[in-house]
């Protein structure tokens, strides 16, 4: 071989060993954040994962309540003071009061949430925005706060950074939000992702307005709270009482 050859060989040789040695550590680094990316979990493989699970707790309520399967609709109600989530799935046939989970962590008192970081619960009507399969507590609904209602209210009122991120999520822990524990979230996520969220109602109340007034301090402090519970009074006595 003539030097010349010689040294455009060792030349190519040379490039494509810095080649690789560049390239090495990058993939490196790269790789576990591909490996972290392709870990996340759709909606559907998430169903798959503990829809079984899920569908066996929930048989015998849904033959309680003879439910067909899925639900047309469903209305969650979250009340305070009571500390419990309620359950209503309609078929077609009339809502039934399918199951009440324990809140096993919220934070906050009777009221309104009017910003970010008070800690509250916000009160009233809302829908669900996102199924979340990739929580950091398990699995969670995004409830659609804030709302129109919320929106123009602190318009009036001049507040702004009204907070979000408002959640129904497993865990048992929980800063403005609602902690059901894992075995209930998975049942409340089946069951949502089989209703579909645009059909899910959640009612967020100081405590059940159709047995108790409403907290008089909280209307007194927010009087245009008054209307607000009055609606959402109206909205639970088109429930049924179990």
């Amino acid at each position: 071989m003539s030097p010349r050859r010689s040294l455009v060989l060792v030349a190519a040789l040379l490039a494509a060993a810095s080649a690789w040695f560049l390239r090495e550590p990058l993939r490196r680094a790269v790789h576990p954040l591909t490996l972290a990316m392709g870990a996340r979990a759709t909606i559907d493989e998430r169903v798959a994962e503990y829809g079984p699970g899920a569908h066996a707790r929930l048989a015998p309520d849904l033959e309680r309540v003879a439910l067909t399967w899925p639900p047309q609709s469903l209305v969650l109600v979250g009340l305070k003071r009571e500390r419990e989530l309620r359950v209503f799935a309609n078929d077609g046939s009339g809502a039934r009061l399918l199951r009440t989970y324990p809140v096993l962590a919220a934070s906050g008192a009777s009221g309104p949430k009017l910003r970010e970081g008070d800690r509250q619960v916000p009160e009233g009507e809302y829908g669900i925005e996102a199924l979340n399969p990739n929580s950091r507590f398990h699995l969670a609904l995004r409830v659609a706060y804030p709302n129109a209602a919320d929106l123009e209210q602190a318009h009036i009122d001049g507040r702004t950074e009204l907070g979000s991120d408002i959640m129904i999520h497993g865990g048992s822990a929980s800063i403005g939000c609602l902690a059901l524990g894992d075995e209930a979230i998975e049942e409340l996520f089946v069951l949502a992702a089989a209703t579909g969220i645009e059909r899910v109602r959640v009612l967020l109340c100081p405590h059940d307005l159709r047995v108790a007034a409403p907290p008089a301090e909280v209307v007194a402090a927010q009087p245009w709270m008054a209307a607000r519970y009055a609606e959402l009074a109206s909205r639970l006595r088109e429930l049924p009482d179990r």
